[in-house]
């Protein structure tokens, strides 16, 4: 059983569902009625369905990666070793489908197509991005970097569409944020976290293909350090989580009446994410380069802190 949670990736999971929640409490402090918001099953489920989905996408992911991994990562093989690949499948066939099921029901309950097409976008794209995307050139990072940007909009969305039909009331402002309308704000700091996650992902990612280069090498993949090497993928990594830090300065020039109080996450991340560029080009070995894509982790979750440290400076005794 242990192997079986191990092979879901309960830690990211979890990061998923902080995220959404976290969010979800921020947007709840704009509002007069929150009995539709964090504390509702409609949310939960939406929580529920999407790390669900993210549990599926790992096993279907380590079952396509079974040849690289016993060259790559050999410790940590799992289907083919402690679970059979045929119960693997069926599993990731049996999550899926209650993962989409509940996304019918939210169509449904909300009136809107978008949670129908959102989940099997994203179930279609993990298992097409495994199956063969995974190891072609950039488009494998944008794709895993894009559905990860699409947690912080799913919640968003869910703020957006109870709000247009009146099943969350607007209210609950605070004077330092009253420049904004609600909906506005909803909708910019969705997209600002989104952005953040897709950058710090999509660095992670051709990180992770450089620490894979040897088993990506014998399935003859198209991955970026094996097309450009090494020393061209330090810098596109780069160039690519420059733009966290300039998306950071562009929160900060938005939302100025924060302080820096309020961006003491955004901060902490942007000094992770420049202690990961530093790892990267001192280092040579696969070691450094897990080192570094765990400093990027971390920084995409102190990132992903923001909403909740602003709702407790502004928003706690509301």
């Amino acid at each position: 059983m242990i192997h079986f949670i191990r092979l879901t990736r309960p830690l990211n999971m979890i990061i998923i569902a902080l995220t959404m929640y976290g969010l979800g409490w921020f947007f709840d402090g704009m509002l007069k009625n929150d009995a539709a918001g964090i504390k509702s099953m409609d949310f939960f489920l939406l929580v529920f369905s999407t790390t669900l989905i993210a549990a599926a996408g790992n096993i279907i992911n380590d079952y396509f990666d079974r040849k690289a991994d016993r060259i790559n990562k050999p410790e940590k093989l799992i289907i083919g070793k402690f679970v059979k690949r045929r119960v693997a499948i069926l599993t990731h066939t049996l999550i899926n489908f209650v993962a989409f099921s509940i996304a019918g029901y939210l169509s449904w309950k909300l009136e809107t197509f978008g949670y129908v097409f959102i989940h099997l976008m994203s179930i279609n794209m993990l298992w097409f991005y495994s199956m063969y995307f995974k190891r072609k050139f950039l488009i494998g990072n944008v794709m895993i970097a894009g559905l990860t940007a699409m947690v912080p909009l799913l919640v968003g969305f869910y703020y957006d569409q109870s709000i247009a039909s009146g099943a969350l009331e607007v209210g609950n402002f605070n004077d330092g944020l009253t420049f904004i309308s609600v909906k506005i704000m909803i909708f910019v700091i969705s997209i600002a976290l989104a952005g953040f996650a897709f950058i710090i992902n999509l660095g992670r990612e051709i990180i992770k293909d450089m620490e894979d280069i040897p088993g990506d090498e014998v399935l003859k993949a198209r991955t970026i350090p094996i097309v450009l090497g090494i020393s061209s993928s330090r810098w596109i990594v780069t160039v690519i989580l420059s733009f966290a830090a300039l998306l950071t300065m562009l929160l900060i020039l938005m939302f100025p009446r924060v302080g820096t109080l309020g961006f003491l996450s955004l901060i902490a991340a942007g000094i992770l994410v420049v202690v990961a560029i530093i790892t990267i080009f001192l280092g040579e070995t696969k070691q450094h380069y897990k080192l570094a894509n765990n400093w990027l982790k971390l920084a995409m979750v102190a990132g992903l802190l923001t909403p909740v440290i602003w709702r407790l400076l502004f928003y706690y005794d509301a």
